[in-house]
């Protein structure tokens, strides 16, 4: 068999396989987190959310709502230099963003927000 018609089948089955795969994942909530940055933060707003009192008041003062706070987390970073990654029984991450800074204390029932900082 020629390279050409190898080639010709190769593209072929993988085009029906795409066309598969969009068939069946279009309209699900499938993502993609294999980055230590997206695990972390996908783990992080899977849990019930606490704020600290120092969070509150800055969120009261600065007229910030609790949804806009959870949104920092769709452009975020986690600067790992930055965070706790090895304490016991919560790790701290230091969440970053374009007009945020967040430390978060990520524990196995809920993640506490400690510290916010606004730029």
């Amino acid at each position: 068999m020629k390279i050409v018609h190898r080639f010709g089948f190769y593209l072929g089955g993988f085009s029906i396989g795409l066309v598969f795969l969009m068939f069946f994942l279009s309209g699900k909530k499938t993502s993609c987190a294999y980055g230590p940055d997206a695990r972390v933060l996908k783990n992080i707003q899977t849990k019930s959310i606490q704020y600290s009192e120092s969070v509150q008041e800055q969120l009261n003062s600065n007229k910030i709502d609790t949804l806009t706070l959870n949104s920092i987390f769709k452009g975020a970073d986690i600067n790992f230099g930055k965070s706790d990654t090895k304490s016991v029984p919560c790790r701290t991450y230091y969440v970053e963003n374009k007009k945020y800074d967040l430390i978060v204390e990520n524990c196995e029932r809920y993640a506490r927000f400690k510290t916010l900082i606004i730029h």
